[in-house]
């Protein structure tokens, strides 16, 4: 706090000014982002970057920032490049089991055809799986946890701020 004095010879004409010392925030700052655009804007603004420069870093064009930022949900298939740019998961994990596979797809940047590849199992099958058409059986359930086991980025659930 930063205070200025002012006294005249007439006591009732002093005054003082208080100016508060404190780093204000960007207009636009999200100070907690809830948005996948959200939070790429407070990366970028942390790191003083334009949008140009950051759609050059996920492979983008600037329009697509701009957009991510301003609400559109980005397409799946950037997310595995959004993701590195933030060094995090800007979305939570679920702990019902069908609920990780379907962020694990979405981290991922897969749709049901990769996914289905990299499970051995039909994209049908695992769309009604993760639409809630039809529930996995147990033996279903326990052959979705190891294959999440065994994926790398299945241990990054944490999410930072």
């Amino acid at each position: 706090m930063l205070t200025f004095l002012y006294y005249t010879h007439l006591k009732r004409h002093s005054f003082s000014i208080q100016i508060p010392l404190e780093k204000q925030q960007l207009p636009g700052y999200p100070e907690f982002p809830i948005t996948v655009g959200e939070h790429i804007r407070k990366k970028r603004m942390d790191l003083g970057l334009l949008q140009r420069e950051v759609a050059d870093i996920i492979g983008v064009t600037e329009s697509s920032i701009w957009n991510w930022e301003h609400g559109t949900e980005p397409e799946l298939q950037y997310n595995p490049r959004i993701i590195k740019f933030l060094g995090y998961i800007p979305f939570d994990c679920p702990d019902d089991t069908v609920g990780r596979l379907a962020w694990y797809k979405r981290a991922m940047g897969m749709n049901l055809d990769h996914l289905g590849e990299a499970m051995g199992r039909d994209p049908e099958q695992l769309s009604d799986w993760l639409s809630g058409r039809h529930n996995p059986f147990r033996k279903n359930r326990e052959k979705i946890e190891l294959f999440l086991q065994n994926q790398k980025t299945f241990l990054l659930t944490e999410k930072k701020l």
